[in-house]
């Protein structure tokens, strides 16, 4: 505990962040609340230093296009037990129900978040008995790019956990943090809109995980949604 604590505190002096480090998040607004989904905006969840241009007005036809240009690369090599393996080796991040589910909410998230603040969101679908899985991550705006990090892609929430037992953390309070290693990479169509994130190597060294995706969204065909269907359960 002392070496940790140690740790920590090295990590805060230099100005860097490690996932057991990380600052609080707070929620401020809540968009939408639901015992399997959510959308909030946050303060704390990312680098408060970065700075975003927020509010952002963005239509829920771009917000349906974004989320339906984000890949996952799924590993070539699966295991049966903790892989899909149904799942083709690249395929959408989101299904249909969920881009209608989610992008109108997103877009008004955006519309009412300040500089300090992130855009997150969550869902879990129960799987067997106690276990479930979580996909959850947050998103903002710095300039002409749209961050958005997919910190949990189904996820299992029982991850290094025995069997039968139930979940000790409530995942809700943190959907900026990965649950358990994060298989596959994270790609987006089309490529010309895709910008590598701007990260230091010291920053590198010290930053947890957190999959992040930089589109250039301004410029993308807006794709049309299904205004009755958008606010209905998502249904995991």
């Amino acid at each position: 505990m002392t070496n940790r604590l140690l740790a920590c505190a090295l990590l805060a002096l230099s100005g860097s962040l490690f996932a057991s480090c990380a600052p609080a998040q707070f929620t401020t607004i809540t968009i939408l609340d639901t015992p399997t989904a959510f959308v909030r905006l946050e303060t704390g969840s990312v680098d408060p230093k970065r700075g975003y241009t927020h509010p952002v007005s963005m239509p829920p036809e771009q917000m349906a296009a974004v989320l339906s240009g984000i890949t996952v690369e799924e590993p070539w090599a699966k295991l049966p037990i903790y892989d899909d393996t149904n799942q083709p080796h690249r395929h959408p991040a989101f299904t249909e129900k969920e881009i209608l589910f989610f992008a109108p909410l997103l877009a008004v998230a955006l519309g009412k978040t300040t500089p300090e603040e992130v855009v997150t969101f969550y869902q879990s679908r129960y799987l067997s008995g106690t276990s479930r899985e979580v996909t959850s991550g947050g998103l903002f705006v710095q300039g002409d790019e749209l961050h958005i990090i997919l910190a949990n892609y189904r996820s299992a929430t029982h991850y290094g956990a025995d069997i039968g037992v139930a979940d000790t953390t409530d995942d809700r309070l943190t959907p900026m943090r990965s649950l358990a290693p994060q298989r596959g990479r994270l790609d987006f169509e089309p490529k010309s809109a895709k910008r590598e994130p701007h990260v230091s190597p010291f920053g590198k060294l010290f930053q947890w995980d957190r999959r992040e995706l930089v589109i250039l969204f301004e410029n993308l065909p807006r794709r049309s949604i299904q205004s009755d269907e958008a606010r209905k359960p998502v249904g995991r």
